[in-house]
């Protein structure tokens, strides 16, 4: 095995990031794929096999090592408030919603666990939650790589464009998350 390889540290960077929920390394994967640097199906079994084990951590951190985890979370009340409700609201599809939510995927299964969720329960729906996830962003990238590719050699030749587009996500996430854990 090649350890400087850029398929070697691709899949092992798809492996750490998935576990956390990553979007974004998803996506490199299927571009990654596409420009014939990794293998598609390696790629997505890793995210999604990776993905399924960082949901399944993060429940078991909830519902077993609550006291040790409260006080990571003592600031992000409204967040795990709102968290509970997508979960008492949507069932077992905040599951699946909450792979796509950036701000609040953490603290789903968190909040499941702390509602007293069934641990089964969450893993069953969990593996079928984390397929979708991983399919829908990976093959999106994959299918529309030649897009995402012109945007990137766009920007590579006006490089003054990433950091406006990143000012701009950056705010619009923030914006967001404060607008939706307002008090109403």
């Amino acid at each position: 095995m090649d350890f400087s390889s850029l398929e070697t540290w691709g899949y092992l960077a798809v492996a750490f990031f998935a576990f956390g929920g990553s979007l974004m390394i998803v996506a490199a994967a299927g571009v990654f794929s596409y420009m014939g640097k990794m293998d598609l199906t390696t790629a997505l079994a890793i995210a999604t096999v990776s993905n399924y084990m960082g949901d399944m951590f993060l429940f078991y951190l909830g519902k077993y090592q609550k006291k040790e985890i409260q006080p990571y979370f003592a600031k992000h009340k409204r967040k795990i408030a709102l968290a509970t409700l997508i979960m008492r609201k949507y069932g077992v599809w905040a599951i699946f919603i909450q792979k796509f939510l950036y701000g609040i995927k953490t603290l789903v299964p968190l909040s499941m666990a702390l509602s007293k969720y069934d641990f089964k329960k969450f893993g069953f729906y969990n593996v079928f939650a984390s397929i979708v996830f991983v399919l829908t962003i990976g093959l999106s990238a994959y299918y529309s790589s030649e897009f995402i590719i012109s945007v990137f050699n766009y920007i590579k030749e006006k490089p003054w464009i990433a950091p406006m587009i990143l000012v701009v996500i950056v705010g619009a996430i923030w914006y967001a998350m404060e607008h939706m854990t307002k008090k109403r």
